[in-house]
Parts: structure tokens; sequence; C-alpha cells
């Protein structure tokens, strides 16, 4: 593959992983908001099953020390190399951070503990039509 084409595609693939990061800590986020202010989207059982999913995922992942199948499929593309580009540079400096690896583990159990509870105080529904 171009070398360049592999850098565009792996600027995609950080971009699509910093989109479920946004989508796993903004949803909660926008969850609890929307209990206090009475959105009734934030009980849309699709958008809540698959939050859950994903946030339960990332935990899983890394209870069992796998590394994010995003992460590995980037540095593939990349080839090693840091992102040139400017989204790049951008995305991967908000994206990733350098902290053992126990800290991570801790948060992202800590956050699915926490969207399990929000669905359990914040339950899933269906809207009447």
């Amino acid at each position: 593959m171009n070398t360049l084409l592999a850098a565009h595609f792996a600027d995609l693939v950080l971009v699509l992983h910093f989109a479920v990061v946004v989508f796993i800590v903004g949803g909660l986020a926008l969850v609890w908001i929307g209990a206090w202010r009475g959105w009734t989207w934030v009980r849309n059982p699709a958008f809540r099953y698959l939050h859950i999913g994903a946030i339960a995922l990332v935990a899983l992942e890394a209870v069992l020390g796998y590394a994010c199948p995003l992460t590995i499929w980037e540095d593939l593309l990349r080839g090693g190399v840091r992102p040139e580009s400017f989204v790049g540079r951008w995305v991967r400096y908000f994206l990733y951070y350098d902290a053992p690896a126990w800290v991570f583990t801790t948060l992202y159990v800590a956050w699915a503990c926490a969207t399990a509870a929000t669905l359990v105080f914040v339950p899933a529904r269906r809207t009447a039509r």
C-alpha cells in the first residue's frame, strides 16, 4: 500500500478511535445531564446498550491485557511512525497519555461501573408511539 494512502487510513482510524472515546465519555455525561433536564432521547435503548457495550469492551480488553484493535490497526498502517498530519498530531495528543497501564484499567473499569449504575438509575425505555 502506498505510504501516503496508509497514513491517511491511519488518520481515519485515529479519528474513529477518538470518536469512540467521545461517545463513551460524552455519552455518560449526556445521560446524566439529560436525566436531570428531562431529555427523553437519553433513555433510547439502542443508544444506551451500545454505550454500555462499548465501555464494557474497553474495560474487558484492559483487564485481560489486550491492546485496543484500533490502536493496533493505526500502528500497523503507520509502520511505527508518529503521525505527521495536523489532524493526526492533534487527535493523538488528546487521545493518548503516558501513564502506567493499571491507571487506565482502573479508569475504564470505574467508567464501566458508573455506566452500569446509570443504566440502573436512569433505565433505557422505549418511547410511546
